[in-house]
Order: structure tokens, then C-alpha cells, then sequence
């Protein structure tokens, strides 16, 4: 590493919530590696989650049984009485008579085709309706669910629990959570950091793929006429697939500066750090939130993915198996014997920040990205169908780690986060882009992890799934095995590749850089090279020198204890996320605007006006 002038995209912070508990301290990740850990971080581990749960006490049954992905909760519906409507047509009336009594409130307006109402009172209260000989008729008809299988948050844990979150769907209110669980974990208070950049140097990136699609958002929108009820005035805006980051502007941090929501199918994560980590690269920024929620398991997004066989079907898994029940716990198979990927609920974000002013704030380091790679697939014979883009986000990664850190570190210090999602296409497709790479750059055993296999696919947070365990991966050394397949398949191409069964404790020494690999439909593909907190150190340590490096180390110091204040705090279930509804608004009448600068009250720095963006004059 020898060009300094560029500015590295620290992580400083992240936090979230899966199927395996919170991100912030490493929670979920010790869920998945639980077995592996000493009896002190088990039991820490356990007390976490119990908390998290609402259990009296720490649980090992309840929270064992309660996390990771498991058989549907009847918290979203009854798998085994999904809601839906049964068509009826046509229904031949009986001896001809096909009469209701209907109050006039409820008659439609205008009369559909063949219906006569006669009205039985002078005020028109009440009608006596007479339909056609037939009559379609909708009833209202519940059904089991093909698919019973979900990565859903811990059993007890209620996002919407934890603030005043009246009318919010469950995708914003874990975007609160997460983002806030991020922001915490900084130990640095946001309003320290606001005060030492322009407004305009800090952006939030954050989106969900599938948009709001419960009662509460487009969900409640596009049924409410079939339901015969009114949409309310909240469900349309609500429902957007860029409110993540809207939510995480108004209520949690207060931010004027950039925001978007990239979208990107199951990339869409990754997509979004890629802007992040360009912005501070570039200077344009120096904090940017990163992230993504999505709250997927409705009886409708279940419906359409299963129609598409891409879903594990509680039919395929009996078969597979050879069994009479399906095994809930190992529907999410990655790289073995599958059948289909497992549909999850996720919410991930981590806060980057530029290198120079983390030093000056003494932020914590848990890694670093040093580069995001986007490829498309070109022409396609299907639009779900993987495709050639992989091969290039893939080595274009793993060849900007070796040129920054060396060929020694990659080969032997580096691990995979496979995209895993558990269809058959992957695991053949993703495995041969993996041996291949690896057979270019000289990797002989390269450790590959697939968290879906624990908390299931979670659409567009999945590689937040993948950046948050790839940070305890970084802080633990123990690679996360794919514990859900009894082998490694036969059509897998494995030869480079260490795909284990159980846990690798590999140490923390050989986990240096992670590759997190995402393919989305329509050719969406994605790799970020993520650096351990080691590797961005030593970077830190050449840039800026010895004594300044010191002096961030001590500093660093208070920083941790604070963030230690809350992690203690959040494992007692005390999240207190940040809510700031209707706090500190803007007084525009305040904003004073001149020729060179615009300043915004509350916040220390003017926003510069007279900027060139680099085209010099014309």
C-alpha cells in the first residue's frame, strides 16, 4: 500500500437485526458460531438474545429454538390458514331465487350488470337485491402455505416495541432499529460528529427491494379495493422503496445532506456501499450511513417466489429428505443437496467515515472497504438466469486486495461471503466463478462462508448479512460453516475451494480481507472487498505516522468505553433507539444564504456554493 493520498471508507460502526439477533457487538455472528465459542461468550451470547427475546432469564432452549431459521410463526399469519380469496364462478342460483337483503349503505354504486334492487323502505335503508342466474361469487378462504419456512427475527422481538411507531410497516420500523443500533455502536455521539462537517458532507444510502408491502404500506394500498375498504393517507408514501432512508433522515440522524435509495434485487446492499465508499473515496462526503431493511414474509411475496420455484417448498424438502415432516431448521442448504432458498427479514447498516476524521474523533476501527465492483450480465436467455457479470465484480475484487495488500495475504488470508442462496443453479454457478478466481490467483483451499444457510435470504439487506458477520469473522478468527448439509454436493466445484460442515477456526491472524459476493435477478451482481481492522490500522499507521497514530489510539479509548456502555446496555434489551419525531426542525426563516456559502442553524459549518466540481473554468 503505497499511494496515501487516498482516502480510506472506514467502518466505524454497524448494527442491524436478523434472524440470528443484533449485529452490534457481534451478537448475531456469535449466534451462528455458538458452539465454538468459550463458555463465557456462550453464556453472554445466550443472556443477549434472552434479553432481545423478552424471556425472564437466560433461555439456551427458548433462544436456540427461537432464532435462526425455523418453521413460520403465526406472529405474521397461520401457515396452516394463510388469508385468500376462493372464485366461486359461476354459482347457479337455487330454483331460480337469488335475493339478498342489503342495507343501503353497503349497495354498490352504480348496480353491476344484471342486478336489480328494489328499495323496502321510503328512507332507502334497506334494498332487496336480485342478482343474475349466475353469479361469480369471492369468498373469503383460508389455505395452508407451500411454503412454511422463514428467517424471521428472534421469537418475542417486536421492532415497533421499542418507539412510538403508530402506523409504520415493519420494513421502517427495523430500519429505525438498525440504524439506530449503528449510530450507537459508534460511541460517539452524532451530535459531536455533525458539528465537525458541512451538512452536505454526510449521505445516507438506504433502500429495500420488495418496498413496504404490509397492511400498513403498498400491501394495504392494492388490496383495499378488492377489500372493499378505503386506503388510508398513509400506506402510499409509506410503502416507497427508498423510505429506509427517508426514516433514517427525519428521525434518527436529522441529516440535510445526500440521501437515495439504490435498488438492485438482492445486490441491493451491496449497491448502496458501493455509493457510500465512492463519495468518501472521492472527498464529496465524510459519514455515510449504509444500508438496507426489508420485511418480505407476507403470504403474497411467498406466493410470487414460490411460483417462480425458487423457494424451498415444504413438499421439495420431504422429498429430498425422504421424510414424512419437513426439517424447518435446514431448509436453507447453500452449496449442498437443495431444493430452493429460504425467503428472511433483515435489517443491516453500518456507518463509514472517512479516514482523516475518524482519526480526529478517535472512532473505533471494525474494517474497511476499499472497493465496491457493479457488473451487468450482458445478454441473457432469461432475466433470472445467472450470467458472465459475476466473473468480473469477483476478480476485479480479489485483484484490487492482492494489488493493496499483497498475493501472500490473499492466498492465505482471505475468506469468501458466497452469495449461498441455496438453489441448485447456485451452488453449481457461484462455485465455479469461485474455483475459477482461485485457480488465477493461486488460492489452493479458499474458506468460504454462506450465512443464509442460518438466517435465510433476506433480498435486499443479504450482504448486509455478509458484512456484519464478516466483522466478527475479523474480531473471532472462526469462519461459520455451512451446518445445514449433511455434504457438499457432487456438481459443486470445490476443488479450490474450503467450504466446511463446521465451524473453521482459522484465527484471527488469517482473516485479513473478506470477499462478500451478491448475484440478484436481472443480472445484478456485486463483490466488495472488505479489510480487517488490522489491515486498515496499518494502512492508518503508514499515511499519517507514528505519533499521530498514537495519539488516535489513546483516543480511541474513551470511544470504546462509551460504545461498550451501550452494547451493555442493549444486551439487557434496552435498544432505546434514536426517535427524534418532530425534534429540532429547521427554522428556515434562520438559513442565511449569501453568494459563497449557505449556512444552516445548528450546525457548525457553512455549506460552500462557488464549487467547480473539477471542470476548472470554461
Amino acid at each position: 500500500m503505497t499511494n496515501h493520498s487516498s482516502v480510506l471508507p472506514l467502518i466505524v460502526g454497524f448494527g442491524g437485526f436478523n434472524a440470528a439477533g443484533r449485529s452490534s457487538g457481534h451478537q448475531a455472528y456469535s449466534r451462528m458460531v455458538l458452539e465454538s465459542l468459550g463458555v463465557n461468550e456462550r453464556n453472554q451470547t445466550i443472556a443477549g438474545l434472552s434479553a432481545l427475546m423478552g424471556l425472564k432469564g437466560a433461555d439456551e432452549e427458548a433462544v436456540l429454538s427461537g432464532t435462526l431459521v425455523r418453521r413460520l410463526e403465526t406472529r405474521f399469519f397461520d401457515p396452516e390458514a394463510a388469508p385468500g380469496v376462493k372464485k366461486l364462478a359461476p354459482m347457479d342460483a337455487v330454483k331460480g331465487v337469488n335475493q339478498y337483503l342489503v342495507s343501503g349503505k353497503e349497495l354498490p354504486k352504480p348496480l353491476p350488470a344484471g342486478w336489480t334492487a328494489e328499495p323496502l323502505d321510503e328512507g332507502g335503508k334497506q334494498f332487496r337485491v336480485t342478482l343474475p342466474q349466475e353469479q361469480a361469487v369471492f369468498v373469503e378462504h383460508n389455505t395452508p402455505m407451500a411454503v412454511q419456512a422463514a428467517g424471521q427475527l428472534p421469537t418475542g422481538f417486536e421492532p415497533g416495541d421499542h418507539y412510538r411507531s403508530q402506523h409504520h410497516p415493519r420494513g421502517l420500523q427495523m430500519s429505525i432499529l438498525g440504524a439506530s443500533d449503528a449510530v450507537k455502536s459508534m460511541g460517539l455521539a452524532w451530535s459531536e460528529i455533525v458539528q465537525l462537517v458541512t451538512p452536505d458532507q454526510i449521505a445516507v444510502y438506504s433502500s429495500s427491494v420488495m418496498s413496504q408491502l404490509d397492511a400498513t404500506g403498498f400491501g394495504g394500498m392494492m388490496q383495499a379495493r378488492q377489500r372493499g375498504v378505503r386506503p388510508t393517507s398513509k400506506q402510499l408514501a409509506m410503502g416507497l422503496n427508498t423510505m429506509p432512508a427517508d426514516f433514517i433522515n427525519a428521525y434518527v440522524l436529522g441529516s440535510l445532506g445526500a440521501t437515495a435509495g439504490i435498488a438492485g434485487a438482492c445486490a441491493t446492499f451491496l449497491y448502496n456501499l458501493r455509493q457510500g465508499v465512492e463519495d468518501i473515496r472521492s472527498g464529496r462526503r465524510k459519514v455515510v450511513i449504509v444500508g438496507s431493511a426489508e420485511a418480505p414474509i407476507v403470504p403474497e411475496v411467498m406466493d410470487g417466489y414460490a411460483a417462480m420455484s425458487a423457494l424451498a417448498t415444504d413438499t421439495n424438502l420431504m422429498k429430498l429428505d425422504g421424510v414424512a415432516t419437513p426439517d424447518y431448521r435446514r431448509a436453507s442448504r447453500p452449496f449442498g443437496d437443495n431444493c430452493g432458498f429460504t425467503l428472511a427479514e433483515s435489517s443491516q447498516y453500518v456507518v463509514l467515515m472517512a479516514d482523516d476524521l475518524a482519526l480526529e474523533l478517535g472512532a473505533q476501527v471494525f474494517g474497511a472497504v476499499p472497493g465496491v465492483y457493479v457488473n451487468a450480465d450482458g445478454y441473457k436467455k432469461s432475466i433470472s438466469a445467472p450470467g458472465a457479470g459475476n466473473y468480473i465484480t469477483m476478480a476485479k475484487a480479489v485483484g484490487l486486495a492482492q494489488t493493496l495488500v499483497g498475493e501472500q495475504v490473499v492466498k492465505h488470508q482471505s475468506f469468501v461471503q458466497a452469495h449461498g442462496s441455496s438453489t441448485p443453479q447456485n451452488r453449481v454457478t457461484e462455485s465455479r466463478i469461485f474455483d475459477r478466481v482461485a485457480e488465477a490467483f493461486g488460492i489452493e483451499s479458499w474458506p468460504v462462508a454462506a450465512v443464509k444457510s442460518y438466517v435465510g435470504h433476506s433480498l435486499g439487506p443479504a450482504s448486509g448479512d455478509q458484512l456484519a458477520t464478516s466483522l466478527g469473522i475479523f474480531a473471532k478468527g472462526i469462519v461459520p460453516g455451512v451446518k445445514t448439509i449433511a455434504k457438499v454436493a457432487d456438481d459443486v466445484f470445490a476443488q479450490r475451494l474450503s467450504i466446511g460442515l463446521n465451524d473453521q477456526n482459522v484465527g484471527v491472524e488469517n482473516c485479513s480481507v473478506a470477499f462478500l459476493n451478491s448475484k440478484g435477478f436481472g443480472g445484478n451482481n456485486a463483490t466488495a472487498t472488505v479489510f480487517s481492522p488490522s489491515i486498515a490500522n496499518g494502512y492508518l499507521l503508514k499515511k499519517y505516522g507514528t505519533e499521530r497514530f498514537a495519539t488516535y489510539s489513546s483516543a480511541q479509548e474513551k470511544t470504546t468505553a462509551a460504545a461498550q456502555s451501550y452494547l451493555d446496555e442493549a444486551d439487557k434489551g434496552a435498544l432505546n433507539p434514536i426517535y427524534e419525531f418532530g425534534n429540532n426542525i429547521v427554522d428556515e426563516e434562520k438559513i442565511q444564504i449569501q453568494r459563497d456559502s449557505i449556512r444552516i442553524p445548528g450546525f457548525e459549518f457553512e455549506i460552500p456554493l462557488l464549487n467547480d466540481e473539477g471542470y476548472g473554468e470554461f
